[in-house]
C-alpha cells in the first residue's frame, strides 16, 4: 500500500509481460501464485479476490467452448482426448485452455490488486509522471491523466445510477435479468431498458462537468503545479527489481522447456 504508484504501475506492466510470455500451465500457475503472494503481503483476503471472478465466469465458459471448437479442430498434431460434433479436445488445446483461463484470472486479480491498494488520484499522478518524458514529442500526458481520473471517478457514480434505475425498473415489475445469468441473450434483452437512461445520465453529468471546468477557467496544456509530489524510495526499486526477476525467471524456464 505504501509503494510509489509509479512502482506499482511498472510492476503491473511487468506482471502482464510475465503472464503473456508464460506458454505452459506450470509457468502460468507460477505467475498467478506470485500475484496471490503479493495480495497476501498487501493483507487482501484471497476470498475477496475470488468473489471478483463471479461476474466473469460466463466469459470463461464461452472462451473454453471457443477453444474447444476452433483450436481443437485446427490442432492436427496433439493427441485427441475427446471429440463430439464440432468440439474436439486434444492435448495441445487442453494446454491452451488452461493457459488462457489462468491468464484471464491473473489479469482480473491484477486489476483488482492495483485498484485496492492505490487511490485513483495516485494512479493518475503516477501515470502522468511516467508519461511525462513523452511531452517533448507532443504527447498529451496531462490530458490523458485527466481523462483517466474523470473516468475512474465516474465509475462508482454510474454504478450507483445503474442501481437506482434497476430498482426503479424492478419496482415496476420489470425483469432485469438477474435470474438468467447463464443466458446471455436474455440478460442483454432485459438490460436494454437500463442502457438508455444510464447513457442519458452520463451525458448530462458530462455536460455539467464541462460547464464546471469552463467556469474555473481550465485551459488544456497550461503549465500548472502539482499538489501531490511522488517520491520513490529503496522499497520501490526493490519491488520493481523483483518483478523484473519474475519476468526473467519465466522467460528462462520457458526457454528450458
Amino acid at each position: 500500500h505504501r509503494l510509489d504508484p509509479r512502482a506499482k504501475l511498472v510492476g503491473a506492466f511487468l506482471f502482464v509481460v510475465a503472464i503473456s510470455i508464460a506458454q505452459t500451465v506450470p509457468l502460468s500457475l507460477l505467475v498467478l501464485a506470485s500475484l496471490l503472494g503479493v495480495a497476501l503481503l498487501a493483507r487482501i483476503p484471497i476470498g475477496y479476490l475470488l468473489r471478483g471472478l463471479l461476474p466473469s465466469l460466463p466469459v470463461l465458459v464461452v472462451l473454453v467452448v471457443l477453444q474447444l471448437a476452433f483450436r481443437g479442430q485446427a490442432d492436427r498434431q496433439g493427441q485427441v482426448l475427446w471429440e463430439w460434433w464440432f468440439l474436439r479436445l486434444t492435448t495441445n488445446s487442453l494446454t491452451w485452455i488452461g493457459v488462457g483461463a489462468i491468464r484471464i484470472v491473473a489479469f482480473i486479480f491484477l486489476a483488482s490488486l492495483l485498484t485496492l491498494t492505490t487511490t485513483t488520484t495516485h494512479l493518475t499522478h503516477g501515470m502522468e509522471y511516467l508519461l511525462g518524458p513523452l511531452k517533448r514529442v507532443g504527447f498529451p500526458a496531462h490530458e490523458l491523466a485527466l481523462v483517466l481520473t474523470i473516468a475512474f471517478r465516474f465509475v462508482p457514480t454510474l454504478v450507483e445510477e445503474l442501481d437506482r434505475v434497476a430498482k426503479a425498473q424492478a419496482s415496476r415489475l420489470g425483469n432485469i435479468g438477474e435470474k438468467n445469468r447463464w443466458r446471455p441473450d436474455k440478460v442483454v434483452r432485459a438490460r436494454l431498458p437500463l442502457i438508455v437512461p444510464l447513457f442519458l445520465s452520463a451525458l448530462r453529468r458530462g455536460e455539467d462537468l464541462i460547464l464546471a471546468m469552463e467556469a474555473r477557467c481550465y485551459v488544456s496544456g497550461a503549465r500548472r503545479s502539482r499538489l501531490v509530489q511522488l517520491k520513490a524510495g529503496p522499497a520501490d526499486a526493490l519491488a520493481v527489481a523483483l518483478m523484473a526477476g519474475l519476468v526473467a525467471a519465466v522467460w528462462w524456464l520457458g526457454a528450458l522447456s
